[in-house]
């Protein structure tokens, strides 16, 4: 089978959108099918073009998988207006390698969102070239970007570019995202029951592991035995509601010295972390660590932080929860009741209302305090990662539903994996 794969990131960061892209490609040419991606040069979490690539056209071979790359604007400061300015420039940029893959003639054409903007010529090239086409919903981006206050939300400028939202989602062949409550909004926009596709974001819980041994982070960092590490480790952007941490910091200096928070990653919103964390010795700040210390820096952790902003809440899945529940630590995040992320936290770590720093401490308080709870988390963490979000199974179900999609079929477009709402850790 042929399939040709569309989206602005792939494979250039360990943990995010990128990670995931370049995994499914990797296992899909390893598979036997050939694939063919048509991406831009790696720019993310830095927004800046990375050391060593090219802002232009390329094209090279990595790990079976043919990328072919298109250059795009990276805004330096991005805000709502260049956000959209910059997604629309690798989109008309990436045209032109687009329109060369129609004498390809793939059997599926998968556009990965975000961003969106690229669905349209997605869809054009399936149809042109008489290929299947699928649309990935990482996040509801148009949703989240007015919910965030990324877009200005006037009424008639809103409705104009969600309803041409609901028209583009309604075209597409097969519709998957990472989530029942994300599936329940593609429902809500009119995506027919038999094009939905649930696929979750899996982990490689061979690589991922529940760590035994002491991390050689602890030794790096000088860190002592009975320290209790807060790990956040990920993209440090608007979704993620981080301000919470420095507050939160702030509380636990003078009862709990013992307890470390580590905030790992890249993003807009480190500067603004750093100033509000200066002067404060309970925490330490780490940049983007390399891919292959990845479990590693997970396994350093006691806890996982995963605060949210509140706006995202069933519009994303936050895509580092996986490789947090398979490193086998409990996490604490924040999220209303009655979101899939506090379903699924709720039976390995602490669920506390968004934007409450002194909830959010307690929590934290209550996990340092009580080792044996810490380990009972963990275990239903690592368990659940296992039973639902194993790459091998999860990328093998994916195969099952790429064929039955390449063959005009509905059969197998489920991925039956924690299908109901109630499915257990």
């Amino acid at each position: 089978m042929k399939i040709l794969v569309h989206g602005i990131n792939f494979h250039p960061e360990p943990t995010g959108i990128g990670k995931y892209s370049g995994e499914m490609c990797e296992r899909l040419a390893a598979m036997g099918h050939e694939v063919r991606v048509v991406t831009a040069p790696p720019y993310y979490p830095g927004w800046k073009i990375t050391e060593g690539w090219t802002n232009g056209y390329t094209r090279s071979r990595w790990r079976g998988v043919d990328v072919w790359r298109a250059p795009l604007w990276v805004p330096a400061r991005p805000s709502g207006l260049k956000r959209v300015l910059h997604l629309l420039s690798f989109s008309v940029a990436a045209l032109p390698l687009l329109a060369r893959q129609l004498l390809w003639r793939p059997d599926v054409v998968m556009v990965v969102a975000p961003a969106v903007v690229c669905a349209p010529w997605a869809w054009l090239t399936a149809r042109l070239s008489g290929a299947r086409a699928w649309l990935h919903v990482q996040d509801f981006e148009v949703d989240a970007a007015y919910q965030l206050g990324l877009l200005n939300s006037g009424g008639l400028r809103r409705k104009l570019v969600t309803g041409i939202e609901r028209w583009l989602l309604q075209r597409f062949d097969r519709l998957s995202t990472i989530s029942h409550r994300m599936l329940d909004r593609a429902r809500d926009k009119g995506v027919a029951e038999e094009r939905l596709v649930y696929l979750p974001n899996w982990v490689d819980d061979q690589a991922i592991t529940r760590l035994t041994h002491r991390s050689s982070y602890r030794d790096e960092l000088g860190l002592s035995d009975d320290t209790v590490v807060a790990l956040f480790s990920g993209t440090m952007g608007g979704k993620q509601g981080l301000e919470l941490l420095p507050e939160v910091a702030r509380q636990l200096a003078a009862t709990h010295p013992q307890l470390m928070l580590v905030l790992c990653g890249s993003g807009v919103v480190k500067p603004q972390l750093e100033a509000q964390c200066q002067g404060l010795t309970n925490v330490r700040m780490l940049p983007l660590q390399p891919a292959e210390r990845l479990n590693e820096l997970l396994g350093m952790a006691d806890i996982h932080l995963l605060p949210q902003h509140p706006g995202a809440a069933d519009l994303v899945m936050p895509s580092k929860l996986s490789g947090m529940l398979a490193s086998g630590r409990p996490v604490v995040t924040t999220s209303h009741p009655g979101t899939e992320l506090e379903r699924v936290v709720g039976r390995c770590g602490r669920v506390v209302s968004p934007g409450d720093a002194d909830a959010f401490a307690q929590a934290l308080r209550e996990l340092a305090d009580d080792a044996p709870r810490r380990d009972e988390l963990g275990t239903a963490a690592r368990h659940y990662a296992e039973q639902h979000l194993a790459q091998s199974s999860v990328l093998k179900r994916l195969e099952v539903c790429l064929l039955a999609c390449a063959n005009h079929s509905t059969s197998g477009v489920e991925l039956p994996m924690d299908h109901q709402h109630t499915g257990g850790v």
